[in-house]
């Protein structure tokens, strides 16, 4: 009976020692959590007190935060908190800690083995559809270019201007406007173009009139803007002069712009531009990616300009103890672990995202190495009762 009390502890020995290699061999692995081994007496009916062994019971998984490390690498990601990143194995998900993910191909993002995250679809009203989920995919390298049909002025036009000396208006001739600046604006092809503002002083208190020209050409007659005595303006009542199209050219369509005059102002001042925003931009080639700690994923283009192209998803689990391990430190749901239940990152159930960041190993070599110590111990304690039991029983041989 000895003999198989003491191949039992020489099992369960060698379990143990499976068990704190595996975390030691992994202590570099993002995203690893470690595991350790528990153990349970053998006892047998009708033993009278004497139990027969040991045997492994479970392998529990250890959950806990990892540090995370800093890699300033835009796909690299860590959760700090509890959550997992969800993954489509060719339709089946998957979950994972280890946020080292690329861009494949076709331009999925995606770890080393082809699983691609999985996210929240953008909404075209703003925010995302969390009730659904998209393989995330990096868009097109290229931004088409916007039009430009606005431009914002914040111009204070002085108090005490007077009326230039020569008239009518020519954009050629600075002694019939009294002040003018310029701003880019772009055409429906993403061709820049100079736009020139002139603004020329009426005969009556509070009148001007502003006209433009886009490079060089001007763009019909000037228009009539009135301020009050506060400085406000009040024509037009909506604040914005619609300017005349200029055709570019160049095949683009024709450029019309909206002058918008709410911020203008017309004071006891010099003149001054405070903002001159035109909207419109440029074709724009990728130039990077962006990851909030919401999840939410951009990328930003040459042109300044940006897009959402999804929410990373979240999951968490009732009991993630009981996850089923699949090796590169992804894992599915099990019976043990429960369902799924998907969220969003940086909420109070969920951890934030942290970019250019990796959770490291939470294995704790110190301790991993007392238990190697441990286990040595225990095994050759066993293999000496084996030892032992086996000098008894050559002592009973030999009786005669």
């Amino acid at each position: 009976m000895s003999f198989e009390i003491a191949l039992s502890g020489l099992n369960a020995a060698s379990n143990f020692l499976s068990v704190t290699s595996n975390n030691i061999a992994n202590a570099n692995s993002s995203g690893f959590k470690s595991s350790r081994a528990e153990f349970g007496d053998v006892f047998a009916a009708g033993s009278q007190g004497v139990g027969s062994g040991v045997q492994l019971s479970t392998v529990r998984q250890n959950f806990n935060q990892g540090s995370v490390e800093f890699t300033q690498r835009s796909l690299d990601l860590a959760i700090s908190g509890e959550g997992f990143f969800m993954l489509s194995d060719k339709g089946d998900s998957v979950f994972t800690r280890a946020g080292q993910f690329g861009v494949d191909a076709d331009g999925y993002v995606s770890n080393a083995l082809g699983q691609r995250v999985q996210a929240y679809p953008p909404l075209s009203g703003g925010g995302f559809n969390t009730g659904g989920l998209i393989d995330l995919r990096l868009s097109s390298s290229i931004n088409p270019p916007v039009a430009s049909s606005e431009v914002s002025m914040g111009v204070n036009l002085p108090a005490n201007a007077t009326p230039p000396i020569v008239s009518p208006f020519d954009p050629a001739n600075a002694n019939t406007f009294n002040n003018s600046t310029s701003t880019t604006v772009y055409d429906s092809l993403g061709a820049s173009h100079t736009a020139t503002y002139y603004f020329v002083k009426g005969a009556a208190d509070g009148d001007w009139e502003v006209a433009m020209t886009i490079d060089g050409n001007l763009a019909g007659p000037p228009s009539p803007v009135t301020f009050d005595s506060q400085g406000q303006i009040t024509t037009p009542a909506t604040g914005t002069v619609t300017m005349p199209a200029v055709t570019p050219g160049n095949g683009a369509d024709p450029i019309a712009l909206n002058l918008n005059f709410e911020n203008t102002t017309q004071f006891g001042d010099t003149f001054a531009v405070n903002a001159l925003n035109p909207d419109g931009s440029s074709a724009g080639r990728l130039k990077g990616i962006e990851i909030d700690q919401s999840g939410v994923v951009f990328v930003r283009f040459t042109n300044g300009n940006s897009d959402a192209l999804g929410k990373l998803a979240i999951a968490n689990f009732p009991s993630p103890e009981g996850l089923e391990q699949l090796g590169n430190n992804t894992w599915r749901a099990s019976f043990g672990s429960g369902e799924a239940v998907r969220g969003e990152a940086n909420t109070s159930s969920y951890g934030l995202i942290q970019a250019g960041a990796l959770e490291a190993s939470n294995v704790d070599l110190t301790e991993e190495l007392v238990s190697m110590i441990t286990a040595q111990r225990a095994f050759q304690a066993n293999a000496q009762v084996i030892s032992t039991m086996d000098q008894v029983t050559q002592s009973i041989i030999n009786i005669r």
